[in-house]
């Protein structure tokens, strides 16, 4: 068990992030990512503003990020945030879609409307492994940041946050 989560614990939020226990409904999506598969237009993968707000934090300790999401149990069924280029991905794997912070508007930007994540780190991919794609290519992700510990491997451990994922099916024009 989660040292920071009760059981039945109803407080929607834990220090500021979505409390994955509690029932209260999530946030809608901040920012949608940029399609990366051929021949599709509609975004498979968005983030919530927790999400948002937790990446903000995370790029100016570890630079420009990615995110893998593997099929395997436990953790490894968790979207890991990796530096970019730590986790090697390649023909095994399927580039979902790419967020571009840029794009995005939160709590945490400025008031001067400049962004705080440098232009060299505001684009993050998602990947997802071609064998959960087969399992997972008629849903939509949405990554959502939680109180809560996750795997050691992702960088947003030591922050007491993990991320997780929330799905539902696409649309059926879209898959």
């Amino acid at each position: 068990m989660e040292p920071d989560v009760l059981p039945n614990d109803s407080a929607a939020e834990r220090d500021g992030f979505p409390n994955e226990n509690a029932s209260a409904p999530t946030s809608a999506a901040a920012l949608d990512a940029r399609p990366e598969i051929s021949g599709e237009t509609d975004s498979r993968v968005a983030m919530t503003p927790a999400a948002l707000t937790l990446l903000r934090r995370l790029i100016p300790i570890h630079g420009p990020l990615m995110f893998h999401q593997s099929g395997g149990c436990c953790d490894g069924s968790s979207p890991m945030c990796y530096p970019a280029g730590d986790f090697k991905t390649g023909g095994s794997d399927v580039l979902l879609g790419t967020f571009d912070l840029s794009a995005a508007a939160d709590a945490d930007a400025p008031a001067d409307g400049t962004d705080p994540v440098a232009a060299d780190a505001a684009e993050i991919a998602f990947w997802m492994s071609a064998a959960q794609f087969e399992y997972w290519k008629h849903t939509h992700l949405t990554l959502d940041a939680v109180a809560g510990r996750g795997s050691g491997f992702s960088v947003e451990a030591p922050e007491g946050k993990r991320f997780l994922i929330r799905s539902r099916l696409l649309a059926q024009d879209a898959a």
